[in-house]
């Protein structure tokens, strides 16, 4: 060897034992640790070691015979910068060797490609994602809905609370239609005898039913009672109708005008006399009545019921059984307290000669002076009320009648009734108005008043009934 030559010693690390120096020192190394050592570089820039201004640390460095110092320190520098290079470095396969720049990923040449190819999985995966549907919910089958309580009804503020009677559940005014769509059968027509011209009319149900409602209830009374006086009157015709029921009217003829079946006024004197009489608004409120009602008729096991009615009650409804003999399972006595309170001839007195008495009852004057002893006013004597508060017995004369019989004998209002002689004379006082079974027209529209519908009305009226369509019952 030449002395010209200069001699330079690069200390050659084993690979093992460099890599175990690289994983000790990452052990014990920290990201503070690093930050520190940097740090104290930086504020000793004359120090030993440092690059000069302008090198780039990681970049290699030539010896040159003539520049042997710079040779004699750029190595070991060299190594210094590496060595920080791999203490910086998270990774260890992406640290550079020493006096080499680090390539990224030049032991795994595959990483820039998995990381482009992640990248455009992740583009292409974006807009698919928000472009997937969504779960809907499907419609439930008819077979396994069931059906959602429905909420209770709140009294709106200010509003006047309505009287609830026991077992009268709230109902809507009119009974829905069936939830089957099935074909409605034609309406059938109604043959109607009018007394005063002595002709029977034949007109479609709806219709005679305006006419009834006309007659039967006045049209000042509230919507809710025109509509239940509405259905009342369709099931009662219903009734006959399907029973082939034509008693009581002539040849021809289903019912009369009258009230042996039901009052009614003909179509062309509802015109005559109420469409040109400033009654035209009256009319159309009873037409909307039946139009809000049409269809719907009161049924008891699936059969049209006797939708009897009357004017005005003593306070209750009669059983049938007390009044006409036969007990309905429907028509029930139930309290009617809105009568007294509206009907202005709640209380009606009439006065009768004794012997006017005596000859409607039938009594003749030896039995009458037989029961009194000799004396000329006949005792008069209660035996028994029923359940709706009027006379079921009563003797007169030593002969006993029943409460309808001595309204019917004697004409009065009602079968509940009081007396009080004067002098020949018997002044009696009547309560109510009619038979008293069935529905009580004050009464409902003394329910209708406090908010009642019309079916509440009905379902107060006519113990345990249902509603349904006259169209399919007659078909």
């Amino acid at each position: 060897m030449k002395d010209s030559q200069v001699r330079i010693r690069i200390p050659i690390h084993h690979p093992k034992e460099h890599r175990q120096a690289s994983l000790a020192e990452e052990d014990t190394g920290s990201i503070a640790t690093l930050l520190q050592k940097n740090k104290l570089m930086q504020q000793q820039p004359n120090a030993r070691g440092t690059l000069p201004t302008g090198v780039k640390p990681n970049r290699r460095t030539t010896a040159v015979p003539s520049a042997v110092n710079s040779v004699d320190t750029a190595l070991p520098i060299a190594g210094v910068a590496a060595h920080d290079a791999r203490a910086a470095s998270p990774l260890p396969h992406l640290r550079p060797s020493a006096g080499r720049a680090p390539r990224w990923g030049s032991r795994r040449p595959w990483l820039p490609f998995a990381a482009m190819a992640g990248v455009l999985v992740l583009a292409m995966a974006v807009p698919a994602l928000m472009a997937w549907p969504r779960q809907t919910a499907q419609p439930v089958p008819p077979s396994s809905r069931t059906a959602v309580p429905a909420a209770p009804s709140v009294t709106a503020k200010g509003e006047t609370p309505v009287t609830r009677l026991p077992g009268v559940p709230p109902m809507p005014a009119v009974p829905a239609a069936p939830t089957r769509s099935v074909p409605v059968a034609a309406e059938p027509d109604v043959r109607v005898y009018v007394t005063s011209t002595g002709r029977t009319e034949t007109l479609p149900l709806e219709q005679y039913i305006v006419g009834v409602v006309a007659a039967e209830m006045p049209p000042s009374f509230e919507g809710e009672a025109l509509k239940a006086q509405a259905i009342a009157a369709r099931t009662f015709i219903a009734r006959r109708l399907l029973a082939d029921d034509t008693s009581g009217a002539p040849a021809g003829a289903d019912v009369t005008d009258t009230v042996k079946h039901q009052a009614y006024i003909s179509k062309a004197k509802l015109t005559r006399e109420w469409g040109h009489s400033g009654k035209s608004a009256e009319l159309a409120k009873i037409q909307q009545a039946v139009r809000d009602t049409k269809d719907t008729i009161m049924v008891y096991e699936g059969k049209p019921i006797t939708a009897s009615f009357f004017s005005t009650s003593n306070g209750y409804t009669e059983n049938s059984e007390d009044v006409w003999a036969k007990a309905v399972p429907y028509l029930r006595s139930v309290s009617s307290p809105w009568d007294k309170q509206l009907a202005p001839r709640y209380s009606e007195t009439v006065t009768l000669s004794r012997q006017s008495v005596f000859d409607r009852l039938g009594l003749s004057r030896t039995a009458i002076a037989a029961s009194t002893g000799g004396g000329s006013m006949p005792e008069i004597r209660i035996l028994s009320k029923t359940e709706g508060h009027r006379i079921k017995k009563i003797e007169v004369g030593g002969s006993i009648f029943t409460g309808p019989e001595i309204r019917n004998k004697l004409g009065l209002r009602s079968a509940e009734f009081t007396w009080k002689a004067e002098g020949d004379r018997i002044a009696i006082t009547t309560y109510g108005y009619g038979h008293g079974v069935g529905m009580s027209q004050w009464g409902a529209n003394g329910m209708a008043k406090e908010g009642h519908t019309a079916t509440q009305i009905l379902l107060h009226y006519y113990t345990g009934i249902s509603f349904a369509q006259a169209s399919r019952i007659l078909s």
